[in-house]
């Protein structure tokens, strides 16, 4: 057989054994961690990274400080930020080059390699021969293989705001049916370049102030925000925490909004309470546009009955909306934080659906965990998470 051939049907829930991430936030989950922990959102003005002549000069963003990570002579960007994640997660993970070998590669990204192509990367040495290489969005999942002697799939998922969460449920779909014996899930957006910024501006999705409370009656806009985010998952050796579910549908509805009752997104909730029992803890989209403010709390509501609500756990309101990343990056946070059996906490007096809360302290961890993630157009995904 094949070395990149796994044989076995997976039925147990399985393991995340390595994380990495990188966001405004800072370098890996250490960082993460404590930023959240000290209630530390890192947003300032678009100035501080585009130049006071930018239109965009004004709004708040959180970008990634460490721009060496991001250039290099060959790779774009985005492939950058998406091998650094990688290595640590592997790191982390303890994989081998012969665990590697096998192992599949998942990589969700809502805008690519625009970060690389659409206007000119400062610090980027001209490589003409990989030209063409940094306009396709699978040149990520294309350089962790090459990079990291990864043989087995590799895929790409490009569905939006949702597409880091799928990319880590396709994973888990490729070990449990047997394909793979590991998998490597990869999300990476990197949207703060004038073209996206100019669309999302004329889209009036924006927020103009540097603070996020998604569920407030007024909340109008998101803080954009650079991110990636890798987590390992493993077949043949135990990690903490456990993935016990993932499902996703669509609202077959509108292109852009999303129906005022929260549409599919409050049925995957209803379903994923059936199999697994009331959440202890619920780690929302919440962008902060006025679409999501009203539909997604209508959601919970229809979902979860007043004597069973989970706490929720924002998380935009410390990485900004990191884009096709935020569903992978939100879900490693929350792995960080259910290593140490602890769920983050929240900003202090976020706007909550009536009966539920959004505790500003760090809680015990003592039930699973449900991340739900939206995509412009209707699709919804969900991930059950469980503590060690």
């Amino acid at each position: 057989m094949p070395p990149s051939v796994y044989a076995g049907r997976i039925e147990r829930p399985l393991s995340i054994t390595g994380l990495g991430m990188l966001s405004t936030l800072g370098d890996g989950p250490a960082a993460h961690l404590d930023a959240i922990s000290r209630n530390s959102p890192a947003f300032r003005p678009l100035s501080g990274l585009l130049g006071a002549g930018s239109p965009h000069a004004a709004t708040p963003a959180g970008w990634i400080e460490q721009r060496e990570l991001l250039t290099h002579r060959k790779w774009s960007p985005a492939s950058m930020a998406a091998l650094h994640v990688a290595r640590q997660a592997i790191a982390a993970a303890g994989w081998t080059p012969e665990d590697c070998r096998p192992a599949a590669v998942v990589v969700g990204t809502s805008r690519g390699n625009a970060a690389g192509w659409l206007s000119p990367w400062p610090g980027r040495r001209p490589f003409k021969l990989m030209a063409a290489s940094n306009t396709i969005h699978s040149e990520p999942a294309a350089a962790i293989t090459i990079e990291l002697g990864i043989h087995g799939p590799y895929h790409v998922l490009a569905s939006g705001c949702s597409a880091g969460l799928d990319a880590l449920g396709i994973a888990t779909l490729l070990v449990r049916s047997g394909v793979v014996p590991r998998a490597l899930a990869v999300a990476v957006d990197l949207p703060l370049v004038p073209l996206l910024l100019d669309s999302y501006a004329a889209s009036g999705l924006l927020a103009s102030a540097p603070q996020v409370d998604p569920y407030h009656p007024s909340s109008a806009g998101f803080i954009p925000g650079e991110g990636a985010a890798a987590i390992a998952i493993d077949a043949t050796r135990s990690g903490t925490p456990w993935i016990l579910d993932y499902t996703a549908n669509s609202d077959a509805c509108d292109p852009i909004g999303i129906p005022k009752d929260g549409g599919g997104s409050g049925d995957l909730l209803i379903a994923a309470r059936g199999r697994h029992g009331d959440p202890a803890a619920l780690c929302p989209h919440a962008t902060g546009t006025a679409v999501h403010a009203v539909a997604e709390p209508a959601a919970l509501i229809r979902a979860f009955e007043s004597t069973h609500l989970p706490t929720l756990h924002f998380l935009k309101p410390f990485t900004g909306h990191t884009i096709g990343a935020s569903g992978l990056l939100e879900t490693a946070i929350l792995a960080a934080f259910l290593q140490q059996k602890k769920l983050p906490p929240n900003p202090r007096g976020l706007a909550t659906p009536p009966d539920f809360i959004a505790p500003d302290t760090a809680l015990d961890a003592d039930g699973t965990v449900f991340k739900l993630s939206h995509s412009m157009g209707g699709h919804n995904a969900l991930l059950v998470l469980s503590p060690p």
